[in-house]
């Protein structure tokens, strides 16, 4: 069963400014938030072609997103970067 909008982890804070041209703006929050198990290969596809990437991904390590891809990366992408960073 698909997970609702009222399921799906939302961001710690109110949208930082390069969100609203995002690609993930325009795309719905299922390729973003998968069902676990799900792939992500969508999501990371849309991610990898945006230009606020890099914004995205430093967003979500700065506020240390836990669920779902932020700037192509999915969770345990992040947490193997985060435990590499200074």
């Amino acid at each position: 069963m698909p997970r609702t909008t009222a399921d799906t982890p939302t961001p710690t804070s109110a949208a930082p400014a390069w969100h609203e041209d995002a690609l993930c703006a325009q795309t719905g929050p299922e390729f973003f938030f998968p069902e676990p198990g799900s792939s992500v290969s969508e999501a990371k596809r849309i991610c990898f072609s945006c230009a606020g990437r890099a914004a995205c991904l430093d967003y979500a390590l700065t506020h240390d997103e836990r669920f779902g891809v932020w700037g192509g990366l999915s969770e345990k992408e992040r947490h193997a970067l985060r435990r590499t960073r200074p």
